[in-house]
């Protein structure tokens, strides 16, 4: 990894265990805390990115690059919430199902000297029509919570979903193929 320090912005360990896909160990973990509220008629794309930068900002060194990521599920320009309750989870499960959504996995690496580097993702996942015990099986299961869209791609949801098109590793919350140009672009050695 040459003589660059990482510190990442999220308390995520989802996203730690992706980061250690690419021999990565961040020196240490330092999650933002900002306001995640979408501003009025923020379109999807925009808000992810927002967050990403904002997050690295929050979490600014001047020993060490700063990696921050924002997770979106949208269906069309609606921005869905992370799912802090069984109510939530249920309605985007309900609105997602039988139909495609966006995820949006958008990351910022903040250098010590400020220099702002930013990439997106966007996948594309369709859900199978959920039946309601279906629903509620898998709100049962626990997994929803906290999550973006109220699922966890990595858990038995997987099983939900009748097809993915783009990066399974930025609907779990951090594309490692956009992540690896990052760091290699800001001279992190990575084979």
């Amino acid at each position: 990894m040459g003589n660059h320090t990482l510190i990442l912005a999220s308390a995520s360990p989802r996203r730690r265990e992706l980061i250690a896909r690419l021999g990565i160990e961040p020196a240490g973990i330092a999650p933002a805390d900002i306001d995640e509220t979408p501003r009025k008629a923020e379109l999807p794309r925009d808000y992810a990115r927002r967050m990403a930068r904002e997050k690295a900002l929050a979490a600014a060194s001047a020993d060490a690059h700063v990696l921050a990521g924002d997770t979106v599920v949208a269906v069309g320009r609606r921005i869905l919430p992370k799912a802090e309750d069984e109510a939530t989870a249920r309605h985007c499960l309900e609105l997602m199902s039988g139909r495609r959504h966006r995820v949006l996995s958008a990351i910022a690496l903040l250098a010590p000297d400020g220099t702002l580097r930013e990439r997106l993702s966007e996948t594309i996942v369709v859900f199978k029509r959920l039946a309601p015990d279906e629903i509620a099986a898998y709100l049962a299961s626990g997994e929803w919570q906290g999550k973006a869209g109220g699922y966890a791609i990595q858990g038995s949801a997987e099983g939900l979903i009748r097809r993915i098109d783009g990066s399974h590793s930025g609907v779990v919350g951090l594309p490692l193929h956009e992540t690896r140009a990052l760091l290699k672009a800001a001279g992190f050695g990575l084979g």
